[in-house]
């Protein structure tokens, strides 16, 4: 039992940030390889090449969003399960959850192929960056199975409170594609292409990872025959919990297109400051989204033990290791963000730097209101109530949109630097209520429940 981590047991603080590290470190991780891939791409191919390959961020995000999204959800009713110790009900939700997510990858990665081009005019991709952007949307799109495979599987291993193997299988993956960026794009001059396969190769290989640990390390996940069997409810437990969040991700992408399709009309300077300003923005925010994650888990579970109090005491400690992780980005980023885009563009380029620090700041302020999202969007999706969390991301998508259709026309990229904020703002605005009435209601209906045994 060494490789799972129960808790509904110790000091909250203590459990989150146990599991919380390892889930940081590893996306910091990954993010680290998306600003050296970005890096390689703008300093080796060039400007125009960094824009293709950041025009169609927003679709990634849509598309891998919903399948990380997806892959959480089935891993909430694990975790519940796995906290009231019903394992065979557990193995049960792993087996369906599998069955689930193969018809997801299935479906995701005909259509999406099929609609590329439409999808980059969607988003008024540059004509002279539109050609290297299909072929890297393509490869993106084709890579989808892959990346399912790693979210489930690795989802399964967090449900059980380990966030450290995820994390190694990360570091091993970064490596294996960082090593691919320089073979491809250095060596052999494949250009976008290149970046585009690295990703692909780099992401089957962290999901064989994942399968190879569940097999020989954790087989307290691995269902047996009977529990092999498919099961309605179950089956529809998870898609309660799964769809409303892979959604929720999507409806959120919606926004974050229309954003991103405002930006890309101001030319192409824009579009690269934009997937500058990106790549380090998600170096920084990841902490808040995996501090979030752990809450997941943290609630999942304790939800599953009928420990209601711990929860509300997780919020709590969550939200002040937030704050204080803020003050340490504005140490870092208010002083240095022209020197961080120097990474990507040549330090000559002073417009595209000023831009994309001026967005770097901007994003900066308004942090906590971004990590009291994550911790509350989280929380309630670990207490099983998914369609709450994804009303959030619909506040978020109707806030972009507006900053799409009236602020970027009147500012500029000035309006394009408050989109984010705008957004958080507004899914707070959602979600703070929600979890208060939430909680509630879990408080009354177990008084009822103990109510009714006595």
């Amino acid at each position: 039992m060494g490789n799972i981590n129960d808790m509904t047991v110790g000091a909250p603080s203590r459990s989150i940030l146990k599991f919380a590290i390892p889930l940081i470190f590893g996306y910091i991780l990954q993010q680290m390889y998306l600003i050296i891939d970005a890096a390689i791409v703008g300093r080796t191919i060039g400007v125009n090449a960094l824009a293709a390959v950041g025009a169609s961020s927003s679709i990634m995000f849509l598309i891998v969003g919903f399948c990380n999204g997806s892959c959480s959800g089935f891993a909430i009713p694990i975790a519940q399960a796995f906290g009231a110790k019903d394992y065979t009900s557990m193995r049960s939700y792993v087996s369906n959850a599998i069955r689930l997510a193969a018809v997801i990858a299935v479906i995701l990665t005909v259509t999406t192929c099929a609609l590329c081009t439409p999808i980059l005019r969607l988003v008024n991709t540059p004509k002279e960056v539109f050609s290297d952007a299909y072929i890297f949307l393509l490869l993106n799109f084709i890579a989808i199975p892959f990346t399912i495979i790693y979210n489930c599987l690795s989802g399964f291993i967090r449900a059980l409170g380990n966030s450290k193997q995820p994390f190694y299988f990360l570091i091993i993956s970064s490596l294996v594609n960082v090593a691919l960026d320089v073979i491809l794009i250095i060596i052999l001059h494949l250009g976008v292409e290149g970046a585009g396969i690295a990703t692909l190769l780099s992401q089957a290989f962290s999901g064989y990872l994942c399968y190879n640990y569940i097999k020989r390390k954790m087989p307290i996940l691995v269902p047996h025959k009977e529990e092999c069997l498919r099961d309605k409810k179950k089956s529809l437990t998870l898609l309660n919990n799964g769809i409303p969040m892979g959604l929720q991700f999507s409806i959120t992408a919606i926004g974050i297109i229309m954003l991103q399709g405002a930006n890309n009309a101001l030319g192409t300077g824009y579009v690269a400051a934009f997937t500058a300003s990106m790549r380090v923005k998600y170096l920084f925010t990841c902490v808040f989204e995996n501090i979030g994650v752990a809450m997941a888990t943290y609630c999942g579970q304790n939800i599953g033990a009928g420990e209601l109090r711990r929860i509300s005491l997780g919020i709590r400690s969550a939200i002040k290791i937030m704050l204080v992780y803020f003050l340490f980005t504005l140490l870092i980023i208010l002083p240095f963000a022209d020197y961080l885009m120097q990474i990507f563009v040549d330090p000559s380029e002073t417009e595209i730097i000023a831009d994309a620090a001026l967005f770097m700041r901007v994003a900066n302020y308004f942090y906590p209101v971004l990590g009291v999202l994550t911790i509350l969007r989280y929380s309630i999706q670990g207490l099983g109530y998914s369609n709450l969390s994804m009303l959030s991301g619909v506040a978020e998508m109707i806030a972009r949109c507006g900053v799409s259709i009236w602020l970027v026309p009147a500012l500029g990229f000035l309006g394009v630097c408050y989109g984010d904020p705008v957004a958080w703002i507004c899914a707070d605005l959602f979600l703070i209520p929600a979890m208060i009435m939430l909680y509630k209601h879990l408080k009354k209906r177990k008084a009822r429940m103990i109510k009714e045994n006595r």
